[in-house]
């Protein structure tokens, strides 16, 4: 318990921080969250179809199932 306490405390300072492999690491993943908007010549590369959402604009429906916004 008093192990688990300690590496909870180190692991919450560096990300505190910003610094190390921590800081790193939690950028890498808070980029990956974000999904960046896809040109609609992107979509059609990727072998996707560009479609509109009523009120909510464009998106690119990907053969894999998966949809992402068009810039």
């Amino acid at each position: 318990m008093r192990m688990r306490r300690m590496l909870g405390l180190a692991l919450a300072a560096a990300t505190l921080a910003g610094t190390g492999a921590v800081g790193a690491i939690g950028a890498v993943s808070a980029q990956a969250a974000t999904s960046p908007n896809m040109t609609r010549q992107e979509c059609t590369d990727a072998g996707g179809q560009v479609q509109a959402r009523p009120y909510a604009g464009y998106y690119c429906a990907l053969p894999d199932g998966s949809t992402q916004p068009v810039t």
